[in-house]
């Protein structure tokens, strides 16, 4: 199974609200930049064999360097990493249709932070 692995941390809910509190200007350019980081990553993995077919599930393992962020702040990077798979043409959009849950694992590597996200077909249940 390919994986889309996004070296790093991307940017929590607390970061990105300081940002748009600071300048509005900012807050869109934040956006945009881990949008296209995280499109980047999917257009690799895509690269080496990542097909979406039909409505997927979503699991999130986020490596942080530390326990510093609240859990709940890291996930809202979910956001940058489906607008990146859209962008990158992996799905059609991100709405009910297209994306059934999320399931996400958090995990303490100081060495090599990262997102490993692993889209699985959804099960109903």
């Amino acid at each position: 199974m390919v994986k889309i692995v996004i070296p790093g941390e991307l940017l929590a809910l607390n970061q990105y609200s300081d940002a748009e509190r600071g300048n509005r200007y900012h807050g869109s350019n934040l956006k945009r930049y881990y949008t296209t980081i995280c499109s980047m990553y999917t257009k690799k993995a895509m690269h080496e064999g990542l097909k979406v077919t039909g409505k997927i599930d979503i699991y999130c393992h986020w490596y942080m360097k530390d326990k510093r962020k609240d859990k709940d702040n890291i996930r809202f990077a979910i956001k940058f990493i489906q607008d990146g798979m859209k962008q990158a043409g992996l799905i059609k959009n991100d709405g009910w249709k297209e994306i059934g849950n999320y399931y996400d694992e958090f995990s303490v590597d100081k060495d090599n932070p990262r997102v490993e996200v692993e889209i699985k077909k959804h099960e109903k249940m």
